[in-house]
């Protein structure tokens, strides 16, 4: 039986797009709530996560987690607060919550896998960002596979995004010399006068192996990379000894219909005795711990900034959702569904 008087929006993958996903890949369908089984609660969402990730997360095929079943709510994660509960036994009515609820107005779980926050020390918002899966992500990316340590040379790509943008911001505490990429000279002085980093290449009035010469004249000792392609060969053709990089993402690549363009640089790893090392944030799911705390404390002594860009509309999803790819955006992407 349904809970009377609540219906849920949620958006519903109906089909895996090839190349950009169009207007048919979703469907926004309204259907009625369950009552709650036992050990159950019910979350009001009012802000869903939107991430580069997801485009992966449509396609079938072996990856770091299951793909989205067809005619499954779209994965995304979520915050919001608990306004029913049958017996259970950590969760109570007026409770916030983050976890992966997906695209939608209203989750039934139980609570496996929802962490319960305090929107009294930082806005919803931030829980998906800065304090959530964007901010251990730049975390553990730059800090435990990175190795950043002082005076190394940091270049960073997509660095105007989500993680990139923190990425940075990590890198400037821990003491290296920060160049980030990104698109447009708003961006970039985004970059160099909000967040501090010490310069940035404007990839698309620059050619970016040309600015790395200029600007990155001894090499690079980490790269971390959201992007891929091009910019990543370049950044291989300048790195220097023992050099590290981090491979987060790759969204110049995501929407490919033909192969995935992989490095023609890579004997540059060789040369320089270099590592190149893929991260998936869950695998430090057991620290987050670690980094919830730091980060808070940076945002707290005001040495880190966070940003989310947030548009309002369930309905407004997919145009939400184009602004990850279209770089029409400031730093964190979020959704407000209710």
């Amino acid at each position: 039986m349904p809970i009377l008087g609540i219906m849920n929006k949620r958006l519903i993958l109906k089909k895996r797009p090839s190349g950009f996903p169009d207007s048919d890949t979703w469907l926004l369908e309204e259907q009625p709530i369950p009552e709650l089984k036992e050990g159950e609660v019910l979350i009001q969402q009012h802000y869903v996560s939107l991430d580069p990730a997801m485009r992966g997360w449509m396609n079938e095929g072996k990856s770091y987690i299951e793909p989205i079943r067809i005619n499954d709510v779209m994965r995304a994660g979520a915050i919001g607060k608990v306004i029913k509960v049958n017996n259970h036994s950590s969760f109570k009515v007026g409770d916030c919550l983050t976890g992966f609820g997906g695209v939608q107005q209203y989750c039934v779980t139980n609570g496996d896998n929802w962490h319960k926050v305090d929107e009294a020390l930082a806005p919803m918002p931030m829980y998906l960002g800065t304090l959530g899966m964007t901010g251990m992500t730049a975390y553990f990316g730059i800090i435990e596979v990175g190795k950043i340590k002082k005076g190394d040379v940091v270049l960073i790509s997509g660095a105007a995004g989500a993680v990139g943008s923190i990425v940075g911001q990590i890198a400037k505490i821990k003491e290296c010399t920060v160049i980030g990429i990104a698109g447009g000279k708003e961006k970039c002085n985004y970059l160099v006068n909000d967040l501090g980093f010490d310069d940035a290449i404007d990839y698309k009035s620059e050619k970016v192996i040309l600015a790395l010469k200029e600007k990155c004249p001894k090499g690079i000792d980490v790269f971390f990379d959201n992007v891929g392609g091009e910019i990543l060969d370049a950044a291989l053709a300048h790195i220097r000894r023992h050099a590290r990089i981090v491979i987060c993402g790759a969204i110049s690549q995501y929407n490919n219909t033909t192969r995935i363009k992989g490095p023609s640089n890579y004997l540059s790893l060789l040369v320089n005795r270099a590592t190149m090392q893929g991260m998936v944030v869950f695998d430090y799911a057991n620290r987050y711990h670690e980094a919830a705390k730091d980060i808070s404390r940076w945002i707290q002594q005001g040495q880190l900034k966070s940003k989310e860009d947030i548009y309002e509309g369930i309905e407004n999803f997919q145009e939400t959702y184009n602004r990850l790819f279209s770089g029409d955006k400031h730093g964190k992407l979020v959704l407000k569904v209710i």
